[in-house]
């Protein structure tokens, strides 16, 4: 097997030769895999992995005036780090070729706007994209595509799909078709347009639908502000459902309800929401609304990645990124209730 130098890099003519195909062929791999036949494309990439090939993006900048690089913009100091729309931002960027710098950046939306703008002028990068909101005046003379998600706020707390609460509705109609009528909402910190969103939802399907709610726990997103909502209501409040703001809160939820006497689901059953992974392998495991952040971040990529190529922004690879999962955690209510 051909095999590069220990200290030094692989070259584009060893994985040429490795992969049994010319160096413009390789040429053309980085610069549009999909263009090549599948089994071209199988043998180039298994030589670039075999190598460790890694372009020279020095030279490469030199003569065609490209870095392939991108940049992902996030405000400074965020109360919440979106790893999972990242990892999916960024594995989508490396299959296409590109490489992917973190830009942490303080300051209003006017002030990032500006730190934007002069870092799409200063060459280093092709695109940008930006997971929180900035001014769109002035992008057009950027001379490179950016791209604003708007999914996030400045402190990296989720806005648009993140903060749709639509699913409250179908959570209720649910449980409401297994039997239950008297409800209790945990919510999350109002700061939150997610939390906001959930309880007003919460509220006015409800009404809407002729059912009881024995009252909302405004608290935060964790386990002791669920366990504090379910042991504060009195013996006798008849609740048979508890719709809670997070997985996390739905946890102290459970756990209040043991404390109490009450069994999940015998007695109470128990919505969650995110779908984080503790989730399927708590008892019982919990019902939740699994949130499809990897397809955000994808999206958000390929959106960007049309820009740069003149090209028709793409269909998002998702119509909604959250969707219902119903688990242990939620049945019937009992006979009669307490």
């Amino acid at each position: 097997m051909t095999t590069s130098s220990p200290n030094r890099p692989a070259t584009i003519h060893q994985v040429a030769r490795l992969a049994g195909v010319s160096h413009t062929t390789v040429s053309r791999y980085l610069q549009d895999k999909e263009s090549l036949k599948p089994t071209t494309r199988v043998k180039v990439d298994f030589a670039v992995k075999a190598l460790d090939y890694r372009p020279n993006l020095v030279a490469r900048s030199m003569r065609t005036r490209r870095t392939n690089r991108l940049a992902i913009v996030m405000p400074a100091s965020p109360e919440a780090f979106p790893g999972r729309l990242l990892a999916a931002a960024t594995e989508t960027a490396h299959q296409a070729g590109y490489q992917v710098e973190m830009v942490s950046v303080e300051g209003s939306v006017r002030s990032r706007s500006a730190r934007i703008i002069d870092l799409a002028r200063s060459g280093q990068v092709e695109g940008i994209l930006s997971i929180s909101s900035i001014d769109v005046r002035g992008r057009a003379s950027a001379e490179i595509p950016i791209v604003a998600t708007g999914t996030y706020d400045d402190n990296l707390r989720g806005l648009g799909e993140l903060a749709d609460a639509t699913e409250i509705r179908e959570i209720i109609e649910h449980l409401a078709g297994l039997g239950h009528r008297d409800f209790f909402h945990v919510a999350g910190p109002s700061t939150f347009a997610s939390a906001r969103n959930r309880k007003s939802v919460y509220l006015e399907t409800i009404e809407r639908m002729g059912l009881r709610s024995v009252g909302v726990h405004d608290g935060n997103w964790t386990a002791k502000s669920g366990y504090d909502g379910i042991t504060s209501l009195p013996d006798d409040c008849g609740v048979t459902a508890v719709v809670a703001g997070n997985d996390v809160v739905a946890t102290g939820v459970i756990r209040g309800a043991r404390s109490r006497g009450w069994e999940v689901p015998r007695d109470l059953s128990v919505f969650g929401w995110d779908d984080l992974e503790f989730a399927r392998f708590t008892t019982p495991s919990l019902s939740t609304v699994a949130v499809n952040r990897e397809a955000q971040g994808r999206d958000g990529i390929l959106r960007l990645l049309a820009e740069i190529r003149g090209e028709p922004a793409p269909e998002p690879t998702t119509k909604t990124i959250n969707r219902l999962i119903y688990r242990e955690s939620t049945a019937p209510p009992p006979p009669k209730s307490r």
